[in-house]
């Protein structure tokens, strides 16, 4: 009885995207921590969790939920009242805090922009749907996404310049979420197939994929490592190093497995793994 409470509280944890949403947050508080931005406003990160609940409970709530082995689709189906009344509250919320942030309403309406442009092909209106076609669509969308809220947007935020630094780990996030993507690309490039989505993970043969995935890892560490060129302590860069490290090391298991908990714990959980070391470092 106790094992059956437990995985009722995780997987409302994980699949209402109250796990998520919380990482956004977290990437958002070491943007600010690694760069020292002084001035972000306290109402970005409570606009940033209800935007994020938002927009996956949107995104989940338009996902067909045809018969699948996958709890998370599972959940999702069982609960699609539950996902459009959280998209409702939590709509409401970031509308809220968005009145507080209104003088950056025009670096917002970009982020809101690129989250659309993810979501769009699974609004059912005709020309929408074109969207699916576009070959880097779906990976670039979410990557420019969440690199563009949790690192460009706090900086724009605090009026800080846009630093070699700042540059650096704009690009650390790129790769490190876009190499994450991939992982999540691969697991549904049958099903992405059928519905007529085109990522580079389809479009792409076996060793192009290992390619693309390896290629942004060797990216990903290239740019934290010249963080050091700008006074970042050795400490911090192997702590930003963890992430993407256990990224490669998870990519052969990520190709086989199905589990619902490693994609939606442990790899989306690994983009905010690291600020549990530079929060204390």
């Amino acid at each position: 009885m106790v094992k059956g409470y437990v995985k009722f509280a995780l997987d409302f944890f994980l699949f209402s995207s109250l796990f998520i949403s919380g990482c956004a947050v977290v990437m958002v508080y070491q943007t600010n921590q690694l760069l020292g931005l002084a001035e972000v406003p306290d109402d970005l990160y409570a606009f940033v969790f209800w935007a994020t609940m938002a927009s996956y409970n949107f995104h989940w709530y338009l996902t067909p939920t045809a018969y699948s082995s996958s709890e998370r689709i599972g959940w999702s189906h069982r609960h699609k009242r539950l996902e459009l009344t959280l998209f409702l509250f939590s709509g409401l919320g970031a509308a809220y805090f968005l009145f507080f942030l209104h003088k950056y309403a025009g670096w917002i309406g970009l982020g809101i922009l690129l989250t659309f442009l993810y979501t769009a092909p699974k609004i059912p209106f005709k020309p929408l749907a074109a969207l699916s076609r576009i070959a880097v669509g779906k990976t670039i969308f979410l990557t420019a996404v969440w690199t563009y809220i949790t690192t460009v947007l706090p900086v724009v935020m605090s009026g800080s310049p846009f630093t070699w630094a700042a540059l650096l780990l704009t690009l650390h996030r790129l790769f490190l979420i876009y190499a994450i993507c991939i992982i999540f690309d691969y697991r549904d490039r049958d099903q992405d197939k059928q519905s007529g989505i085109r990522s580079l993970v389809v479009y792409l043969d076996e060793e192009g994929n290992d390619r693309l995935f390896y290629g942004c890892c060797a990216a990903a560490l290239i740019s934290t490592l010249l963080l050091l060129t700008c006074g970042f302590s050795v400490t911090i860069v192997l702590a930003l190093f963890v992430p993407i490290l256990t990224t490669m090391l998870l990519y052969p298991e990520g190709k086989r497995s199905k589990s619902d908990y490693l994609f939606y714990f442990v790899l989306d959980g690994l983009m905010a793994f690291s600020a549990v070391f530079t929060t204390f470092l």
